[in-house]
Order: C-alpha cells, then structure tokens, then sequence
C-alpha cells in the first residue's frame, strides 16, 4: 500500500506547521533546508536517535538514522532527524557518573517529546542502543501515541583473547582477579584492548539485550530486526523498511498503545524470564506501562518470571551471546517454541500491522542449535529473574537466578552495612569482608542516591576474587544486567525514605530465599519500630542542578521509579492535538 495516498494531512499534528496561509513563515524554515513544496505538505516523521560519541553501543546509529530516512522517504514521508542524549552505563560504571544513569532515561523520554510536540511531528521512528536508551525511547512511543517503531542499534561482537570469546563481563571480573593477583598488568592491558571489537551494546543478556528482546517482544519492533549485530550490513535494510513500515502505520492509524497492553506486557516479561534477562527489565516494563496507563508493577512481572521457564543459554548466566541467538534463528526462535509451550499471547498486534501468532507463523524450530531449548526441555522451570518480599522488602526487591543451582539459590548470613557503592567497594578491593556476610549497600535507591546506580564494579570484583557465591548483596540501587550471583536490587522502600533496608544494622540476620521468594531479616516488628522511630534521614550532596530535581520527582522502584502522573492522568494525547 502506498502510504502517500492514504494519509489525511488535515488530521496530523503537522498541520499546525505546514497548511494554510499563517503558516507560511514555518514554511519559510522549511523551505531554508531544501525541503521542496510536495515535502512540506507530506506528514513530517521524526527520526530520533540516541547518536554520540560515548561509547560504542552508540556511535553507528547516525549511520542506521539515514538508512531509516530513506525509508520514509520511499514510503512518501518527510523525514526530520533529531538527536537526544545517551548515558552509557559502562563508562559511567563503578563511579559517581552511574547516577546520572536512570534519570536519562528520563530526560530521552522527555525529550523526545518535547521536539515531537514542539515540531509538531507526525510519526516517529526512534533508534537506540544503551541500557536507557532502549526503555527511554519506548516510553516516548507510547506517551506521544503517533505511529511508532522502534529500532535497536544492535550488539557488539564477540572480542577474542588468545583464542577465547570474552565480553565486556570479563574485563570487569578481570579487575577483580587483578586484585588478589591473579592476573598481570600486562594480561589486563591485553584483555582490555581485545574485549570489545566493534561497534554495539554489550553483547550478552544484559539489559541492553533484555531491552532489545523486549522491544520484538511488546510489538514495537519488527521481527528480528533487536537480533543483528551492529556491524552486520543486514541493519540498514531493517531500518530503511521501519522507515517504510511507519508510514504503513501512519495510513492505517495503528499506534503504540494498540500494540503495549497489559498483554503485550506480559509477553514482554515472559522473554525477559525465559532469556535470563537483565533485572532492569522490572523497573523498565513497569515505567512503559505507566506511560500507557497501564498498572504493571514490579510484581507483575515477577509472577510472569515465576510461571516462566528459563530456556535462551545466554550470557551472563549461560554460555552465548546476542550475535549466537540471532544467527541460530534470532528472538523469533526465542518467541515461537513459547508460544507454541503457551506461554504467550499470539493475538497482541504489533508493528508489522499483525498479530504475534501470524508474525511467527513461519517461523520453524531449529534442531540444530541449543542457544535456545525446547519450552519443555527448559534449562530451568522457571524464569531466571525472581521477585522477592518480605519484611526487610515490603514493596519488593528482585534477583537474577539464571546459571544458578538451585541449592545455591538460598542464603542466611550476617548483616555487613555500607552506606554507598564506593565504601562497599573499597571493602570488597581490600578483602575485609567475611565470607558468609550479606553485603548491604544503601542510600543508592532512586531518591537516595539521587538515581539507583548499578553495582557491577563491585560484584564483578567478588567474581574475579573467586567470592562471587560465598557472599550475598542487597542494595536499594541496581545490579547491572552484567552481573551474577546472588545479588538482590530494588529494595524497596529505600534507605532514604525510611525503608527497612535504612534500618540494618552489621551482624543483623538476613535471610535470602528465591525459591520461595522471601528477603526477611531476623528481627520483629516492634524493633523494626523501634529503630525506625529513631531513625534520621540523611542528606546527600545532590543540592542543585538536574539530580536535585530528579529527587523531587522520582517514585519507588517498584512502580519503575517513575518522575510524573503518567497515562492514566492524561486528558489529551499528543497524537490528537
């Protein structure tokens, strides 16, 4: 279908810049740009990209942008590129910049926005490739509620270090055993300049890839298109057909909340479980349904981890990475041997204007591989994210459990409190901590730290000492998709609001069970009380600039540590303006 006759202009927020005579000083802007008369008068689409020059999981999405543009324009669009910010979440790792970490998925929402309204756009295609970027940029999808898909920016490859395939999680567990002295200098020098080969987002199940699974998952991307690496050719086709595809939806009038329900959503935590995906994706759903007006907190999703089965052998917890899965079949494969288990919902619409069921109808198992198993041959029976609750979490906390034994999947030990990552970290560096302690950092929740940094530096630092599943940590901030073992996050409610995790003291018994789902601590109500009522809050050094407003705004975890009313408060849709 051709979109350029199925379009009504007279319809689109676009019309407020290009039709009738008073707007003919936008023209004039338009026009300075080498825009010609039939391009100001087709619907205008937005291009957004998260491009810099952070890291590499960013820097080919300009070059994916134009592949995009070309796209829409075939399809008889007027594309406009824009650019939003992008923090990345291995160069801000391990130091204060990690809080600045989740509230850009804020600001990408945010922004995105506020160029769409400001432009009055008509449709948006919106590319990206970092940990926040991915959740970010569906957020604004669904919030705008033009016509939308959504494009990944793609994996790193697989670096080699002689001879072996190593991610970006070795080099971080590499620090670790560099500590104890069990790796050189010069072998740490070495390892560094081999981990990462190319362009992308870290290349295992981390939450880059969780996210980008998601995003095929919830139907605002097109079959296979999360799975190619970044360097593969095969991405530019996929991006210049999403430039085609949303001038489709444009005609059609198909838009994201058509396709994020409540049961696109449930899908989208049903991958998350059967790959072992990241524990972000519990923070991340719960914010895109917000945005819809959707209820779907943190436990929601752990009840979908719970009836799950972990069958996708990924990284960190497996053996492959993202470049493995896709060329065995991609999330398609993933996706169909659950649907045909039961375990998704085939009728959810997505971007190609079809349903999940008819997307995959072609799709046919691949015996010759094992990336991924049978539904009813699952590595284990249930997800590889747990949700946890208790009294030291009544508003929950979640831990990864994928590549763990279920004997190791429970621990008692005694309380030992730090009040940041970096105090924790110096302990772990040091070796003062005792094997068989629960390491308690805190203060690190969304308010708190300001922003909930993540806490790989540290557990990868337990790895490399060989400590990584002798000790158990819990914090009110995150663990990175990138970690392993018993690492509990999004303690909730936070240290600094008075949460029970604020009122731990060192040799407190804390008990750990992810198969029953509980995170209690041995004391009883009445000294929980008692602790609290003379418990003070504590201020932190984000007294001004963006972080201080972040503190003002920002919810619990539970709910996706989100900074405004959301969908259900709205009384207008941008796509309806």
């Amino acid at each position: 279908m051709d979109a350029r006759h199925t379009t009504d202009k007279s319809k689109l927020p676009s019309r407020y810049v290009t039709e009738g005579p008073d707007r003919a000083p936008h023209r004039s802007y338009l026009y300075a740009m080498g825009l010609t008369r039939e391009q100001i008068h087709q619907p205008l689409i937005g291009v957004a990209s998260c491009w810099n020059e952070a890291a590499p999981c960013n820097i080919s999405l300009m070059r994916q942008a134009q592949a995009v543009k070309k796209g829409v324009a075939a399809a008889g669009g007027t594309p406009r590129e824009f650019c939003t910010i992008t923090v990345t979440d291995g160069i801000a790792m391990g130091h204060r910049g990690m809080r600045a970490s989740l509230p850009s998925r804020e600001v990408i929402a945010d922004s995105v926005e506020l160029t769409m309204r400001g432009h009055a756009y008509d449709a948006l295609v919106g590319l990206a490739g970092c940990d926040k970027s991915l959740p970010g940029m569906m957020m604004a999808m669904v919030r705008l509620n033009v016509p939308s898909v959504f494009i990944y920016g793609g994996s790193i490859l697989p670096g080699t270090f002689r001879g072996q395939p190593v991610t970006i999680q070795d080099l971080f567990e590499a620090v670790g055993k560099h500590s104890v002295g069990a790796m050189s200098d010069d072998d740490l020098e070495e390892l560094e300049q081999v981990a990462c080969p190319s362009a992308g987002a870290c290349g295992a199940q981390f939450t880059a890839n969780t996210m980008a699974t998601v995003s095929e998952a919830i139907g605002l991307a097109l079959p296979y298109s999360a799975g190619a690496p970044a360097p593969y050719e095969i991405r530019d086709r996929f991006c210049a057909t999403a430039g085609e595809m949303v001038m489709e939806l444009l005609a059609k009038n198909i838009r994201p909340r058509d396709i994020v329900t409540r049961r696109a959503l449930e899908n989208a935590a049903t991958v998350v479980a059967a790959s072992g995906g990241s524990t972000n994706a519990a923070l991340h759903l719960p914010a895109i349904a917000h945005e819809c007006g959707i209820e779907f907190d943190l436990f929601d999703v752990a009840e979908i981890f719970k009836r799950t089965p972990y069958i996708a052998d990924l990284k960190p917890g497996g053996r492959y990475v993202a470049k493995d899965l896709f060329e065995v079949g991609g999330i398609p494969l993933l996706m169909k041997t659950l649907l045909d288990g039961g375990f998704l919902h085939g009728d959810c619409l997505t971007v190609t204007g079809r349903t999940i069921a008819e997307n995959l109808a072609k799709v046919s198992w691949n015996a010759n591989q094992d990336v991924v198993r049978p539904s009813s041959q699952p590595i284990t029976a249930t997800g590889g994210v747990v949700g946890l609750k208790g009294n030291l979490a009544p508003e929950g906390a979640i831990v990864k459990v994928a590549g763990m034994p279920p004997e190791k999947q429970s621990f008692a030990g005694p309380a030992r409190v730090f009040d940041n990552e970096e105090a924790c970290f110096e302990a772990v560096k040091n070796r003062t901590y005792k094997e068989g302690e629960v390491l308690v950092i805190r203060y690190e929740g969304p308010r708190g730290g300001p922003g909930m940094r993540e806490m790989l530096a540290t557990t990868a630092a337990l790895y490399g000492q060989g400590m990584g599943d002798k000790v158990a940590l819990i914090t009110d901030g995150r663990f990175s998709g990138a970690t392993r073992g018993f690492c509990i996050g999004h303690v909730g409610p936070e240290a600094a609001v008075g949460g029970p995790i604020g009122l731990l003291q060192d040799g407190d018994i804390i008990r750990i069970d992810a198969i029953q789902g509980t995170l209690s601590v041995d004391l009883t109500d009445d000294e929980l009380a008692q602790r609290r009522a003379a418990w003070q809050p504590r201020a932190n050094d984000s007294t001004s600039g963006y972080l201080w407003k972040y503190a003002q705004t920002v919810g619990p975890a539970v709910t996706g540590a989100v900074t405004h009313p959301g969908g259900a408060q709205e009384t207008l849709s941008y796509a309806d303006i």
